[in-house]
């Protein structure tokens, strides 16, 4: 059965935590002061296009080595079985 919580308690556990926080000013009341964010994507979009090149070359190399034949042996059967099971589809 749940127990009634008491509002008390929380107001407490509130202060308790706030107290423990250094420097918690808290909120600035009446303050007209304008907060912006500065973030610069170029680095993102940078590393997003690496990303993706990497890939594209990555998938290049496994379809050449698909179609070479060189990936079909049984031994690379059973790992590719071995990682379906542990990793999944």
């Amino acid at each position: 059965m749940i127990e009634k919580i008491n509002t008390n308690q929380i107001r407490d556990s509130l202060e308790e935590l706030s107290s423990r926080q250094p420097n918690s000013g808290g909120a600035v009341p009446n303050s007209d002061m304008d907060v912006s964010v500065q973030v610069n994507y170029a680095s993102l979009i940078d590393q997003a296009m690496q990303a993706s090149q990497t890939d594209a070359d990555a998938v290049g190399a496994a379809r050449k080595l698909l179609l070479s034949g060189r990936l079909e042996s049984p031994k690379n059967f059973r790992a590719a079985a071995k990682n379906i099971i542990k990793f999944g589809i």
